[in-house]
């Protein structure tokens, strides 16, 4: 006998929240903002305070401080506090008054303290690679059309990776069922993506030209993860070894030590010599990745 077809689900007229539904992030995922609990943030001794996760998205800002400092601006130096958003630390008070959308990376600049002043606040990814563009002035071109061209692909991460990552990465590798219709809605626009990409490195050896940029250090930690087979388990799926020009990029900026050291900031899955869970010093990488016996939680 056939088995029947799922009942189509029709959507009431007014949605009401089922806690607990929803698959792996249902005991984080909730129709409101705010604080659900008190607790401080830990600040260092460090003029910039960074709080966050080794995901795509905080690697990002690890990346750039650590590209800042490789450069000799001793003002980037960093405290680096993990964030387990599995467990719902972005909804202690401390965070939220940091980053009220409770979202890693949010950043603290302390700075301004030193002259009477107050902490200078900074969430979102693509806002905190450029503040600290500016506050340095690196990695961010000041010509105008060279500006625009980086500013117009950093914004394009922004806007494209969360069809990548809510998208296609939730039901190809976390929804508690797989739809077809979803996982092949996202992706399709996440192999477009991938195709704008690889159109686009075969004529420039970095996003904008031949600089690299803010842009590279947005789009790499998603991109060039994925290109390289790293995300969901979906390397072969969406047949990422066939995006040549992707997979040359993304090897280039993995031979940077420090998008090396970025990647290994706020880890806390892989292997355990990747995994740096804080940062609070320069020679914490030598000293206190998840691999030596001293290493802390």
């Amino acid at each position: 006998m056939a088995e029947s077809a799922p009942t189509p689900y029709t959507p009431p007229k007014v949605w009401t929240w089922k806690q607990g539904h929803g698959g792996q992030f249902a005991n984080i995922n909730r129709p409101i903002a705010g604080a659900t609990h008190e607790a401080e943030l830990p600040v260092g001794r460090h003029p910039l305070q960074l709080y966050s996760l080794g995901t795509p998205n905080g690697a990002k800002v690890t990346v750039m401080l650590e590209e800042l400092l490789a450069l000799g601006h001793a003002g980037a130096e960093y405290d680096a506090w993990l964030i387990r958003i599995n467990e719902g630390a972005q909804f202690g008070s401390g965070f939220v008054a940091v980053n009220p959308n409770s979202k890693i990376p949010a950043l603290l600049d302390r700075s301004p303290v030193a002259q009477g002043g107050q902490p200078i606040r900074v969430f979102e990814s693509g806002a905190i690679l450029m503040y600290l563009a500016e506050k340095f002035g690196a990695f961010l071109p000041t010509e105008p059309a060279q500006r625009a061209e980086c500013l117009s692909w950093l914004f394009w991460q922004m806007g494209s990776a969360p069809f990548l990552g809510g998208g296609f990465g939730h039901f190809y590798a976390y929804a508690p069922e797989k739809i077809e219709y979803a996982i092949d809605r996202y992706a399709m626009e996440v192999k477009r993506q991938m195709d704008v990409l690889d159109r686009l490195l075969a004529e420039r050896r970095y996003l904008t030209g031949d600089d690299y940029t803010i842009a590279d250090m947005a789009v790499w930690p998603w991109y060039g993860a994925l290109a390289k087979g790293q995300l969901y388990e979906a390397g072969e799926f969406l047949q990422v070894h066939t995006y040549t020009n992707v997979l040359r990029w993304a090897d280039e900026i993995a031979q940077r030590p420090a998008a090396r050291r970025g990647r290994m900031v706020n880890r806390v899955w892989g292997d355990p010599a990747t995994q740096l869970h804080e940062r609070h010093d320069a020679t914490d990488f030598e000293t206190k990745t998840q691999d030596k016996p001293a290493a802390g939680g």
